[in-house]
């Protein structure tokens, strides 16, 4: 005979993190505010970025948590090598300062995303929740000060985003995934992917996150 008791439904993984900061009480703080709020883990802490690559190679988390200048080795430089490493871990930086000048090194370099170091936490779990997704999370703080170029092409930018192209990058700009732009926008997965492809050529960039920092560089966002 069989049984018509449904069986449970598997608990989602949690998603596992990095944290690396110089300051053990950020750490610590972090640590325990992730700990106590359901769907993380925290494998493990790093105090600069030498330690931090290191750590991600030995304990592969989804998400690190990056502070950018420490001493003993910088996030930016800790985040250029894992992208040459190609480590399967999203960086979502953690800046004090909007205005910080390693905003955009870090951009190039690879980081998944970017947020100021006093973000309420909800904004912090959602944002490092989108970044384990691959999504891009950056701070419109942030965006908005990175006025010098993103990624800028040598050469001339090219012809102007089409409508289609704007509605697409605003979603992007939201932390929305191209599953979701698709449905939002009545139209297929493929079709959002030829969308970005042609806006990354016009803007002159290579990811999600550079693209939506050269929206607001250039005042096509907010």
């Amino acid at each position: 005979m069989t049984s018509d008791v449904p069986l449970p439904m598997p608990l989602p993984v949690p998603i596992s993190l990095l944290i690396v900061d110089d300051h053990p009480v950020v750490r610590d703080g972090l640590r325990g505010m992730f700990e106590s709020a359901p769907g993380f883990t925290v494998l493990g802490e790093a105090s600069d970025g030498v330690e931090a690559v290191e750590r991600a190679t030995a304990l592969d988390p989804d998400v690190i948590l990056m502070d950018l200048r420490m001493p003993g080795g910088g996030g930016v430089d800790a985040i250029r090598e894992l992208t040459r490493r190609s480590a399967r871990a999203k960086v979502l930086v953690l800046t004090t300062y909007d205005t910080d000048s390693d905003t955009l090194p870090a951009i190039e370099a690879g980081a998944t995303g970017y947020l100021l170091k006093d973000a309420p936490r909800d904004e912090l779990f959602t944002g490092v929740r989108a970044a384990a997704e691959g999504r891009t999370v950056l701070s419109p703080a942030v965006a908005s000060r990175l006025v010098s170029a993103v990624r800028a092409p040598k050469s001339p930018p090219g012809e102007p985003l089409s409508a289609r192209e704007r509605e697409v990058l605003a979603l992007v700009a939201k932390g929305t995934s191209n599953r979701e732009i698709a449905r939002e926008l009545f139209i297929s997965e493929a079709t959002v992917k030829t969308h970005l492809t042609h806006l990354y050529a016009k803007l002159g960039v290579n990811d999600r996150a550079a693209a939506v920092a050269t929206g607001y560089q250039r005042g096509i966002l907010g």
